[in-house]
C-alpha cells in the first residue's frame, strides 16, 4: 500500500486491493478513521507480519464494519482480528484454518462471518456467545459434529453447513425457530442414515442426584454443601412422556429420525435417561417407547416446519 495513504485520503470509506498479490497490509491502514469497509481477498496474505502491527488499537479498529479476506493463506485466525470489536461482517473463506478460537466470542457485534473452504475439523461452543449473528457460513470443511449450544444463535437465519463430515444434528437445533436456510448437502447425514447407541453407568452421584428429583425429597440449601445443591439444579427431564425419569451426566445417546419441513428425514441427537426407555426387552417398556419416540418425533416435527426453506440439493 503507498505510503502516506491516511494523509492522501483521510475520509476513505470504502477500500478495495482485492486481487492485486499482497503479502501485508502496511500500516498506512490505521489511520484511516473513516474506513468501514476492507476488501482484501485473493491476495498472499497470512504469513508474518500480513497485519499492521497495533491494529487493534489503532482508529481503523474503531471504525472498521467489513473485513473480506478470503481467498488468502491464512492457518490460524490473526489475534489481531479479535480486537475488531465493532466489526459486523468477517469473510475468512477460502484459507488454510483448520480451527475456530473460542476468543471469536469477542467480535461481539458480528452479524456476518464467512468460514467455508477451509479444514476446520469442530466448531467451538464460544460462537453461540455472538447475539447478532444472522448469517454463518461454515461449508467446504471437515466439520463431524454442530454444538447443541449454537440453538442459542437466537438471531440465526441462514447456516450453511454442505460438504462436512456430519452424521447427526442435535435436537436442540430446533429451537433456531428464526432459521430460513440451513444447507446440508454432501453430508453423510443426508447421503447415508447413521445409528448410535451409547450409555455409560451413572455415578452413585448421580443416582443418589436422580432418587432425590424422581421422589421428590424435600431439602434446603442449608441441607447441603454448595456443590451438590448446584448439582442437583442441573437435572434434566427424559423426553419420554412415559418415563418421568432425569439424568445428569449419564444418558442415553442415540440417533432419532425426524420429519423436516414434511419432506427429509434428519438424523438428531436424542438423550434419554436410561436403556429402559428404549430398549425392547419388554412389551411394557416396549409399548411405552412406541408412543414416546411417536410424540417427540411429532413435536420435532412441528418446529422443524418453523423453518421455511432448506437447501438440501
Amino acid at each position: 500500500l503507498p505510503a502516506g495513504l491516511s494523509q492522501w485520503f483521510p475520509a476513505l470509506e470504502v477500500l478495495d486491493v482485492s486481487g492485486t498479490g499482497l503479502a501485508e497490509l502496511g500500516a498506512e491502514l490505521l489511520g484511516l478513521s473513516q474506513l468501514h469497509t476492507l476488501l482484501a481477498k485473493n491476495n498472499r496474505l497470512g504469513g508474518p507480519g500480513s497485519l499492521p502491527k497495533g491494529l487493534g488499537q489503532a482508529p481503523l479498529a474503531r471504525s472498521l464494519r467489513v473485513l473480506n479476506l478470503s481467498g488468502n493463506r491464512f492457518a490460524e485466525v490473526p489475534p489481531a482480528l479479535l480486537e475488531l470489536h465493532g466489526l459486523q461482517s468477517l469473510s475468512l473463506g477460502g484459507n488454510r484454518l483448520h480451527s475456530i478460537p473460542p476468543e471469536i466470542q469477542e467480535l461481539r457485534s458480528l452479524e456476518f462471518l464467512y468460514l467455508g473452504g477451509n479444514f476446520i475439523t469442530s466448531i467451538p461452543p464460544e460462537l453461540a456467545n455472538l447475539p447478532f449473528l444472522n448469517y454463518l457460513v461454515l461449508c467446504d470443511n471437515k466439520i463431524q459434529s454442530v454444538p447443541p449450544q449454537l440453538a442459542q444463535l437466537h438471531s440465526l437465519r441462514s447456516l450453511s453447513l454442505h460438504n462436512n463430515l456430519l452424521t447427526y444434528l442435535p435436537r436442540e437445533i430446533l429451537n433456531l425457530v428464526h432459521l430460513e436456510e440451513l444447507s446440508l448437502r454432501g453430508n453423510p447425514l443426508v447421503v447415508r442414515f447413521v445409528r448410535d447407541l451409547t450409555y455409560n453407568p451413572p455415578s452413585l452421584q448421580e443416582l443418589a442426584g436422580r432418587t432425590i428429583k424422581t421422589r421428590n425429597v424435600p431439602y434446603a440449601p442449608s441441607d447441603l454443601p454448595e456443590n451438590l445443591v448446584r448439582y442437583l439444579s442441573l437435572a434434566s427431564n427424559c423426553p419420554n412422556p412415559k418415563c418421568g425419569g432425569v439424568y445428569f451426566d449419564s444418558c442415553v445417546r442415540q440417533i432419532k429420525f425426524v420429519d423436516f419441513c414434511g419432506k427429509y428425514r434428519l438424523p438428531l441427537m436424542h438423550y434419554l435417561c436410561s436403556p429402559e426407555c428404549s430398549s425392547p426387552c419388554s412389551s411394557a417398556s416396549q409399548s411405552s417407547t412406541s408412543q414416546s419416540e411417536s410424540d417427540s418425533e411429532d413435536e420435532a416435527s412441528v418446529a422443524a416446519r418453523r423453518m421455511q426453506k432448506v437447501l438440501l440439493g
